[in-house]
C-alpha cells in the first residue's frame, strides 16, 4: 500500500469507509512496519512522508468522534470544530508495539532499555477518562463555571497503592530476583523482558491489603470544577491534564476528556459562530419601510427595513453572533419574511383591490425561488 498525496484518510490507509476499529488498527501496524524509516534507507525522504501520512490518518480514524467529523466535513472540519491536534496516546501505544516487531524487544532509546519505576518496571500511565456533558444554548454562549461528579479509580490510601496489608510489606520477586526483567540472549542481543510474576515490580505481595484486596486501588466519587469557554459547540472536546486515573510503577496519571453537547435554541440557527434567525413582517412595512425590534443573544436591537424589501431579504448585524473560543465574535444574520394574511376584512379587501390597480405586475414564469435556508447557504458558501 502506498499512501496518497491526498486528504483521503481511508485511502492512506488502505481501508473502506466502513472498517472496523480493527481493521483500522490493523492496516496502519502494517503501513507504519512498511515505510518505517529505519526499514527504507534508499528512499528514506519518501518513507518519512507515507510514515507520517499513515500515522496522521489512523490518529483520526482510530478516534470515534474525530472520525464522525471526518465522515461528514472531510479533512477541513477537523480544524474547527474543537478538537485538539496535541500528542496521540493511542497511536504512542501502536508505536511501542511496533517497535517491538522491528526490533525483537519492548522498546529501544539511544541504543539502551528505557527504566523506570520500582526494580527497574516501567512506569505505566494511567487510563484516559471520558466525561459527557450537556449544555443550553445559552451556557454554551455565555460559558460557565460548571462541577462534576466523577467515579475513577484511585489510590488506596491504607496500602499506599502497593496492594499489600499494612505492616507486612511486600517481598523479592523469586522469579526475576527483584530486578522486575527476564534476561534473554537472543544471537548477538541480550534482550531483556518485563517479568510475567510480578508485572516488573521486582516484588510480589505476601498478604493482601483489606481495604483494596490486593489490588491497589478504590473506586471513587470525585467533584471537579470544569470551566466551559464562551461559544463552544456540540463536539468539542475539553481535556483536564491529570485528572485521569493514577498510573503504575511510578507512571503518571491519565487525562479527563469532556466531550460537550450543546442543545439546540428555539429561535436562532447556528452556523459555526454566526447565528441566523427569521423575522416575520407586514407587506405595507416591506413595501413602505418601517424600524422593528429584533432579538440578539443580549436582549432586543433596532433594525431599519428600507422601503421595497423583499421576502427573503437577509441583513446582517455584525458582531452580534457567538464568540469565539478561538478570538472574535461572530454575526446575526436576519432574514426577512413578508406575511400575507390569509383573511382580510371588507375594508382591507376594497384598499387591497385599488391599490393593486396602481401596483402591475407581469405574472410571467421565473424561476424558482431559493428557500431561506438555500440563501444561507450561498453566504457561508
Amino acid at each position: 500500500m502506498a499512501a496518497s498525496n491526498g486528504n483521503d484518510f481511508y485511502e492512506v490507509l488502505g481501508v473502506a469507509r466502513d472498517a472496523t476499529p480493527e481493521q483500522i488498527k490493523s492496516a496502519y501496524r502494517k503501513a507504519a512496519l512498511k515505510w518505517h524509516p529505519d526499514r527504507n534507507p534508499d528512499k528514506k525522504e519518501e518513507a518519512e512522508h507515507n510514515f507520517r501520512a499513515a500515522s496522521e490518518a489512523y490518529a483520526v480514524l482510530s478516534d470515534e468522534q474525530k472520525r464522525s467529523v471526518y465522515d461528514r466535513y472531510g479533512a477541513a472540519g477537523l480544524g474547527n470544530r474543537g478538537f485538539d491536534s496535541g500528542f496521540n496516546s493511542t497511536i504512542f501505544e501502536e508505536f511501542q508495539d511496533i517497535l517491538g516487531d522491528l526490533f525483537g524487544f519492548d522498546e529501544v532509546l539511544g541504543g539502551a532499555r528505557r527504566r523506570g519505576g520500582r526494580g527497574g518496571a516501567r512506569g505505566q500511565r494511567g487510563a484516559d477518562l471520558r466525561y459527557d456533558m450537556s449544555l443550553s444554548f445559552e451556557e454554551a454562549a455565555a460559558g460557565i463555571t460548571s462541577k462534576i461528579q466523577l467515579t475513577r479509580h484511585e489510590l488506596c490510601e491504607a496500602c499506599k497503592g502497593t496492594g499489600a496489608k499494612p505492616g507486612t510489606g511486600m517481598s523479592t520477586c523469586t522469579t526475576c530476583a527483584g530486578r522486575g526483567q527476564l534476561a534473554y540472549s537472543q544471537g548477538f542481543f541480550s534482550i531483556t523482558r518485563t517479568c510475567p510474576a510480578c508485572q516488573g515490580a521486582g516484588q510480589t505481595i505476601k498478604d493482601a491489603c483489606a481495604s483494596c484486596r490486593g489490588v491497589g486501588r478504590i473506586e471513587r466519587e470525585r467533584t471537579l470544577e470544569v470551566g466551559i469557554p464562551a461559544g463552544v459547540d456540540s463536539g468539542t472536546r475539553l481535556r483536564m491534564t491529570g485528572q485521569g486515573e493514577p498510573g503504575t510503577n511510578g507512571g503518571g496519571p491519565g487525562d479527563l476528556y469532556i466531550f460537550l453537547e450543546v442543545k439546540e435554541h428555539a429561535f436562532f440557527e447556528r452556523r459555526g459562530s454566526d447565528l441566523i434567525c427569521e423575522i416575520p413582517i407586514s407587506f405595507s412595512q416591506a413595501a413602505l419601510g418601517d424600524k422593528i425590534k429584533v432579538q440578539t443573544l443580549k436582549g432586543e436591537e433596532e433594525l431599519e427595513i428600507p422601503e421595497g424589501t423583499q421576502s427573503g431579504q437577509i441583513f446582517r448585524k455584525k458582531g452580534k453572533g457567538l464568540p469565539n473560543p478561538h478570538g472574535g465574535r461572530g454575526d446575526l444574520y436576519i432574514s426577512i419574511r413578508v406575511v400575507i394574511p390569509a383573511k382580510v376584512s371588507r375594508d382591507q379587501r376594497r384598499l387591497l383591490e385599488q391599490l393593486g390597480q396602481t401596483l402591475k405586475v407581469e405574472n410571467k414564469a421565473a424561476e424558482r425561488n431559493s428557500t431561506f435556508f438555500d440563501k444561507v447557504k450561498d453566504i457561508f458558501g
